[in-house]
């Protein structure tokens, strides 16, 4: 009953793509959890069982391997669609997903509804949830006529699924012979790092412009080192050179929803506001009493972030000792 299809895209580095569970949980939340999975043949039944692990009560699945981009999975998320009839498809809006929906959707002629938020159900469907104007509202959304094809914001979905018995289907799939661009080669770069991503993680600690230089923006890397979190930035302090432009959050950068999000020398222009307004918790450090960040922060701290941060570093150094 009210089938809700889930686009799982292999990840390059291999297994599932972040946001699955979320994605799995709100589908469970409103429907029937169904999962198509792609990715090389010899992975494929270990992410059909972890995606059963996440509830998807069956998965399909797909061989999608080679140079070629898009096209050829986008040939199976076509055929699942038309198998499933579903009255949703919700997609985790990694870079994999955001391009397997916007090609699902040209497809099937479909709409389709960005970085939501929420997904819930009233007496004539499903209805989605944005969050906009940098967070200042909430809208709610809804297809008068479908499959609503949906890209869901990591992080803000708290819904879990429990475990399935894993029911694998493999997909049978006609190839479309649409021109794809294809990898000729590529040199993976590794990078190493015990801290959480940036885009799933529950804590996270930001630092802006206030820090001063790349050399003071160290007490942020420190005490989210403490706290166990991701390090983020606002758009001044990376254009100023402090952090890595991987680091960026707000509307030209990276959207997060962690449980905490700590906001050290930001003053919280709209542009950042949009990338981590859903936040459960928002603490703030600034010396300007007046900055915006404070109008949407949880908890307040108005001083010289050079005295304090070091200090609740230490603090909390002693509370783990």
């Amino acid at each position: 009953m009210n089938p809700i299809l889930v686009l799982l895209p292999a990840a390059p580095a291999g297994g599932l793509i972040a946001g699955t569970a979320e994605a799995i949980g709100a589908a469970a939340s409103i429907g029937t959890p169904i999962a198509v999975v792609t990715g090389p043949a010899d992975a494929l039944p270990e992410l059909a069982e972890q995606a059963a692990s996440f509830g998807a009560v069956r998965v399909h699945t797909a061989v999608v391997e080679g140079p070629e981009l898009g096209a050829p999975a986008a040939d199976a998320f076509e055929a699942a669609a038309r198998l499933v009839q579903p009255e949703l498809v919700l997609v985790p809006a990694t870079v994999e997903g955001r391009e397997a929906a916007g090609r699902l959707a040209a497809r099937l002629r479909a709409p389709i509804a960005a970085d939501i938020v929420g997904v819930t159900r009233d007496e004539q469907g499903v209805v989605v949830r944005h969050s906009v104007y940098g967070g200042a509202y909430d809208v709610e959304s809804a297809a008068t006529y479908g499959p609503l094809i949906a890209t869901m914001r990591l992080g803000s979905i708290d819904d879990r699924a429990e475990a399935a018995t894993p029911d694998v289907q493999p997909l049978e799939v006609t190839a479309s012979g649409r021109r794809a661009a294809t990898i000729e080669r590529f040199e993976p770069v590794t990078q190493v790092s015990t801290r959480p991503d940036l885009r799933t993680a529950k804590r996270i600690v930001s630092g802006g412009r206030g820090l001063g230089s790349k050399e003071q923006f160290a007490l942020i890397e420190q005490l989210a080192d403490t706290l166990g979190a991701a390090v983020g930035a606002s758009r001044a302090a990376v254009d100023a050179g402090y952090v890595d432009p991987s680091a960026q959050v707000g509307q030209t950068g990276t959207s997060v929803s962690p449980d905490l999000y700590l906001a050290v020398g930001i003053s919280g222009a709209i542009q950042h506001r949009a990338g981590m307004q859903t936040a459960k918790t928002i603490v703030a450090i600034d010396r300007d009493a007046s900055a915006p960040i404070f109008e949407i922060a949880d908890l307040g701290v108005v001083g010289d972030l050079f005295t304090i941060v070091p200090q609740l570093t230490a603090a909390l150094e002693a509370r783990k000792g």
